[in-house]
């Protein structure tokens, strides 16, 4: 995962009971691609429970386990870069707990890293800044009408857009959202396109508007988010 710009004066988030907070990097494959954020989190319940983790209870009726992704994942969109906040009862060594987690991993999700972080760092949610997704464009594209579609968009001052969410249009512009657009790959038979977009408490952005603002919303694709980018200097060890 990578930092960028850290935030001064954010509420710490310290889980009463609580011996050990852990992040966990895990990614989503082609087999659950589908599946919502909430069956997301309903999946990381069961796996916790299933590898024998220790796992703090909130003191809401009824208590819920203190785990929490750091942003949602859009339905059809794979990654190999999420991000899941957990804090445990008991201390275990990291080695043992993801020995734990990758015996148990159900099918469609891998586990890549887990780390000790702080207890008294923000919630995760709150460091998020970035997304960086690898989008894969299928079919004849020739470099120099992408090269354009590309630097049209990056020169434009704003991008209008409509987004319709129960039964409501709402009105914004993705340009804001959009840090970074690149070619990251191109062949005769497909081309790879990076972006950096915003993902944090006041804005997400979606890689497939920027897809639509390029005109390519019609040709065969695939998402992947990359990585989740944290703001900087938040220390994770306390």
């Amino acid at each position: 995962m990578d930092t960028a710009g850290c935030s001064i004066g954010m509420i710490q988030m310290n889980s009463p009971g609580a011996q050990q907070r852990l992040w966990i990097t895990f990614g989503r494959g082609d087999a659950v691609k589908y599946i919502t954020h909430l069956d997301m989190m309903r999946a990381w319940e069961r796996l916790v429970r299933r590898a024998r983790l220790p796992v703090t209870y909130s003191s809401s009726h009824p208590p819920r386990p203190r785990l929490a992704i750091a942003a949602p994942l859009a339905v059809g969109v794979t990654s190999i870069g999420e991000l899941l906040d957990i804090y445990l009862d008991a201390r275990l060594p990291v080695a043992q707990v993801t020995r734990r987690l990758v015996a148990e991993c159900p099918s469609g999700f891998s586990i890549s890293e887990v780390q000790e972080v702080s207890m008294t760092l923000p919630s995760l949610q709150s460091l998020v800044r970035f997304s960086e997704y690898r989008v894969t464009l299928y079919g004849h594209l020739t470099m120099s009408e992408l090269q354009e579609q590309v630097h049209t968009l990056l020169a434009a001052t704003s991008l209008p857009r409509e987004r319709r969410r129960d039964g409501e249009i709402r009105r914004y512009d993705l340009r804001p959202q959009v840090d970074s657009l690149w070619i990251a790959e191109w062949s005769a038979r497909e081309a790879v396109l990076g972006m950096l977009l915003q993902t944090d408490e006041q804005a997400t952005g979606r890689p497939d508007e920027v897809l639509a603002a390029l005109g390519l919303a019609e040709t065969m694709h695939s998402i992947q988010r990359v990585k989740l980018i944290l703001t900087r200097n938040c220390s994770r060890l306390g």
